[in-house]
């Protein structure tokens, strides 16, 4: 019996006046930095600025790409490896992306594909494997895993957006250091770092990467930054002191002061057209609709958010849909979309943030069933006007559309 079936036989007991509230444009007030104008010719620049002198010839270079929609991603890799090997190196590309893609080498070559990364576009071979190398221990005793490609390599260089991450705050989030330890770290990698409380993840970051870096393998990092809008504000080239250290310090602190934040104390019902791990770790990111659940991370003091509604995954995710815990409804067709293995393997990596954000939602006959049964259940008396926000997803926010009870 598929979802439709299953949902069509619930009879839903709504109110006969209840009516969806016509929704109305309203753009966001964002931070509006320069853009980067050119940035395949930027992460060249970068990447021969700081890593002049650094590589020997024939040196081999595993580069790190993720899972998540960066702008520029191709862009930011072909820069990167023209760079490399203007300078004398070898280089190659490796997913670094924890246990994304099921877990799999091929899921995770895969969807580096979906994401248009592949060799002919980056120009280089991509090596994918999920067997790994511990190749040091923190002072902790906590081992290190890498790829077993990028350890075969001289040294690893993450290319990836700094961004404040989903599951913990601290001076390191998202970014290269994450990369280096969780990303190139596969499954092992993934799933030792999230078994760590919110206050202790960025502190597990930074000693993790002070071991990896003492190995002599870390060459450094390509970092980017991105606006609400989508566009890369920044590109740098970080040395394997600045990944970890104060320069990485300073872009999460820069990235940080352009998420779009929903500028409504309260909202009754949030609507998400869709959700994926090419938007975010846990497909909706949590510093947008302000729902962390994680034991010891607080949620947002605003908004607050009575409801979600997500509508659909994104087609990158490949039926990953962790992370629709966050939501109260989805509708039957998105349901029918969910690899359950597939998601149930990056929850476990997760950790303790995992379990409350994989729970099902309830699942709905369609669309409009999902969104009347939000408005029913929001708290709001029967006649009352509903604060009803609409966004496409949670990256590049600068607009949304909302109900006559938010306009004023």
């Amino acid at each position: 019996m598929s979802w439709e079936e299953l949902a069509r036989g619930v009879e839903l007991p709504f109110d006969p006046e209840l009516t969806i509230p016509e929704l109305h444009p309203y753009r966001l007030d964002v931070p509006n930095p320069p853009v980067v104008d050119d940035v395949e010719k930027a992460a060249r620049a970068a990447t021969v600025e700081t890593f002049t002198g650094e590589v020997a010839h024939a040196t081999t270079i595993a580069v790190g790409a993720g899972s998540r929609g960066l702008t520029g991603r191709v862009e930011m890799l072909r820069g990167t490896i023209a760079a490399l090997r203007e300078l004398g190196a070898e280089p190659f590309v490796v997913p670094a992306m924890g246990s994304h893609g099921g877990a799999t080498a091929e899921g995770q070559q895969a969807m580096l594909a979906s994401l248009g990364i592949t060799e002919e576009a980056i120009g280089a071979e991509i090596r994918s494997s999920m067997e790994t190398v511990v190749v040091a221990r923190t002072p902790d005793g906590e081992p290190v895993p890498l790829d077993a490609n990028a350890a075969a390599a001289d040294r690893i260089l993450p290319v990836n957006r700094v961004k404040p991450h989903t599951s913990f705050h601290g001076p390191i989030e998202s970014g290269c250091t994450k990369m280096a330890i969780v990303g190139f770290g596969k499954q092992p990698g993934a799933a030792r770092f999230h078994a760590a409380t919110p206050d202790l993840m960025s502190g597990r970051l930074v000693t993790a990467v002070d071991a990896l870096r003492a190995t002599g393998r870390l060459l450094g990092g390509i970092a980017s930054v991105e606006s609400a809008a989508g566009e890369v504000v920044r590109v740098e080239g970080l040395t394997a002191d600045g990944v970890g250290g104060e320069p990485e310090r300073e872009l999460t602190a820069f990235a940080r002061t352009l998420v779009p934040a929903l500028p409504f104390d309260e909202i009754d019902v949030l609507i998400v057209e869709r959700a994926g791990k090419d938007i975010s770790g846990p497909g909706m990111d949590p510093n947008v609709t302000g729902r962390f659940w994680v034991h010891g991370l607080d949620d947002l003091p605003s908004p607050t958010v009575r409801s979600i509604v997500l509508l659909d995954l994104t087609e990158i995710t490949g039926g990953n849909a962790n992370g629709m815990g966050f939501a109260d409804f989805i509708p039957a067709s998105l349901a029918n979309k969910v690899d359950f293995r597939t998601t149930y393997v990056n929850c476990f990596t997760a950790g303790p943030a995992g379990m409350r954000r994989s729970r099902l939602p309830m699942v709905l006959p369609d669309e409009e069933s999902c969104i009347k049964a939000a408005l029913s259940m929001c708290g709001r008396a029967p006649g009352e006007p509903r604060r009803v926000v609409r966004i496409p997803s949670t990256l590049h926010l600068t607009e949304c559309l909302v109900s006559e009870a938010l306009l004023s």
